[in-house]
């Protein structure tokens, strides 16, 4: 990387929702109208906020929308969409890398948003956010490359992703100003054996998704067992049941929740 200037850009609807949120005399009113831009956006906020987690009458409108989750969810959700756009859009020439990015990210998420449906101990939203936010690093690794007419080959593009992706993520989410406890959550994936307190928290539960995914990805071979994992030892029963692969049973026995949930989120098969 040459300069900050390379690394990929929130969309510029996302950057006028957030200067929006930032304001602090916002209306309901005229939130929903600058949402109301983006009909992609606003279908994934309509239909996060009739999921049953919610109890209220029928949604009519965005207000509604914006009523029912409040100012907070809808900046998350708004940053999930805008992640998620950036990993779909990509050229004809890194198509394959971007590709590979994207079903890795879909599932490490899905396994993490079906583990926060079942241990109700953290907000779907927010696991939904650290997972994507964790893995932009690849983008900025990609970024890299994309004046250049064909994509770097695979093994030196996994080997920078390893050397340079966490960094390069925290350099792009402190320039997409994203909240500095985010920020730290994430510092904290795939470390294994850290840990903060007693309780399952936001990093544990992606970290459960992250090892499953890479499990479920045939990619696992240098993790450790487990029972060894800090997230691991924070589960109560039944959620630390294993099978006999020792792996959660909570996981490999709704293989097919898990991919109904990354086509129902994501409309990727995994």
């Amino acid at each position: 990387m040459q300069g900050n200037e390379q690394l990929p850009s929130l969309p510029s609807i996302t950057l006028e929702i957030r200067r929006t949120l930032a304001r602090p005399d916002v209306s309901f009113i005229t939130l929903s109208k600058i949402l109301a831009k983006d009909p992609s956006l606003s279908a994934m906020l309509l239909k996060y906020a009739s999921s049953p987690h919610f109890s209220h009458p029928p949604l009519h409108s965005l207000l509604d929308v914006v009523r029912v989750l409040g100012l907070d969810q809808v900046e998350r959700i708004t940053m999930v969409h805008s992640v998620t756009s950036l990993f779909t859009m990509h050229s004809a020439y890194h198509k394959r890398l971007f590709v590979d990015a994207w079903h890795r990210v879909v599932l490490k998420a899905s396994v993490s948003s079906f583990l926060a449906r079942h241990i109700p101990l953290v907000p779907e939203d927010q696991v939904l956010l650290v997972s994507l936010l964790s893995e932009i690093g690849t983008l900025g690794v990609l970024s890299a490359f994309k004046d250049r007419e064909h994509p770097p080959p695979e093994d030196m593009y996994v080997s920078l992703c390893r050397e340079y992706s966490k960094s390069l993520g925290v350099i792009m989410m402190k320039k997409w100003q994203v909240n500095e406890a985010f920020i730290q959550v994430i510092r904290r994936i795939g470390n294994w054996h850290e840990t903060l307190d007693a309780e399952l928290d936001l990093a544990d539960l992606v970290n459960l998704g992250l090892y499953h995914a890479l499990v479920l990805r045939k990619a696992g071979r240098d993790l450790p067992p487990l029972t060894d994992l800090a997230a691991y030892q924070k589960l109560d029963a039944p959620f630390n049941l294993l099978d006999q692969q020792g792996y959660l049973s909570l996981v490999t026995q709704h293989i097919a929740d898990i991919r109904a949930l990354a086509i129902a989120l994501f409309k990727v098969e995994v």
